[in-house]
């Protein structure tokens, strides 16, 4: 690995990726492995894009099966679980999801120090303690949630998950911390989207096909940022999917790019005018113009820069 430009570290903001980090597919997968590098090209101009760091399996085990992550390592699973996630097995795939989740904590500690952090990865919010969905094999807003609370980072965490696919992973494993208060996970989502059988999250905010730009924000402003002024968090860990996008092969909303960016800004808005340190991660985006998916993704960074700075 390269070593980063120590000139990065002086600049007040910095994002993570895990773009170069590959594994083996099938010609033809689905999985949108395009877009890393593209959002990592786009925004080099604008801040430093540094590579993500490992996340220690000892983390992964705050929130994971230990027995369950040693079968992973070790390659021990079968044809079901590997369908489940979505990807076949590649000690590459194992390390590439260490990446993601690692980007997410390295983010973590930005936003602490200047109030916002960013990973151009993450927001895997389909895994749970003991199984893998949906490309997702370890639950970054769960880490990070627990690593908040346990180390004193914060006393209440806020999850807003704006992904098309409801947090089933997430909201399941934080089931102990939403019960005690000290974790809130709001999830707004296709209702009759993956994944079928939803978990349930502090506050679900389940939407009909085809939603465009003005509802969207409607709910938004009146339901959603609401709610988080009502929990009052001192961390906000903010899954900025862009599979709300038209034209998404995985999503049945229909916001334009002009809405995406709206969407992140208020959201950024919201998080600085409350002195809430916020960490932003990309969740999902699958759009048929793939140009179109990596301009959303890379919109909420640019929306970062334009409220933070």
């Amino acid at each position: 690995m390269t070593a980063p430009d120590p000139a990065a570290f002086a600049h007040p903001f910095r994002a993570y990726t895990p773009a170069s980090y590959g594994f083996p597919l099938p010609e033809g997968h689905r999985f949108p492995y395009y877009k890393y590098a593209g959002v990592r090209d786009l925004l080099r101009p604008a801040l430093p894009v540094l590579e993500t760091p490992a996340l220690t399996w000892a983390d992964a085990a705050r929130v994971h099966d230990p027995l369950w992550l040693r079968r992973w390592r070790r390659g021990e699973v079968d044809r079901h679980e590997q369908r489940a996630f979505g990807l076949p097995w590649s000690p590459g795939v194992v390390e590439r999801a260490r990446r993601a989740a690692g980007g997410s904590l390295a983010a973590l500690h930005d936003a602490r120090r200047v109030g916002w952090g960013a990973n151009l990865a993450g927001g895997t919010h389909h895994a749970f303690a003991d199984r893998a969905e949906g490309f997702c094999l370890l639950n970054d807003a769960a880490l990070l949630t627990r690593i908040a609370l346990a180390e004193g980072h914060a006393r209440r965490v806020a999850v807003l998950d704006l992904d098309v696919h409801q947090g089933n992973g997430t909201a399941a494993l934080l089931a102990p911390e939403m019960a005690a208060g000290t974790a809130f996970t709001l999830s707004v989502h296709g209702e009759r989207n993956y994944p079928f059988r939803k978990e349930r999250s502090s506050l679900d905010l389940g939407l009909g096909d085809g939603i465009d730009d003005t509802e969207y924000l409607r709910v938004l402003r009146a339901e959603a940022l609401p709610a988080l002024d009502a929990f009052r968090p001192d961390l906000l860990l903010y899954l900025a999917g862009a599979d709300v996008l038209a034209g998404n092969r995985f999503g049945r909303f229909a916001l334009s790019l002009e809405g995406v960016y709206e969407r992140n800004r208020e959201v950024l808005v919201w998080a600085r005018a409350r002195g809430v340190p916020v960490v932003t991660m990309m969740a999902g985006g699958y759009n048929r113009d793939h140009a179109l998916t990596v301009a959303a993704h890379a919109s909420v960074v640019f929306a970062g820069l334009e409220v933070f700075a």
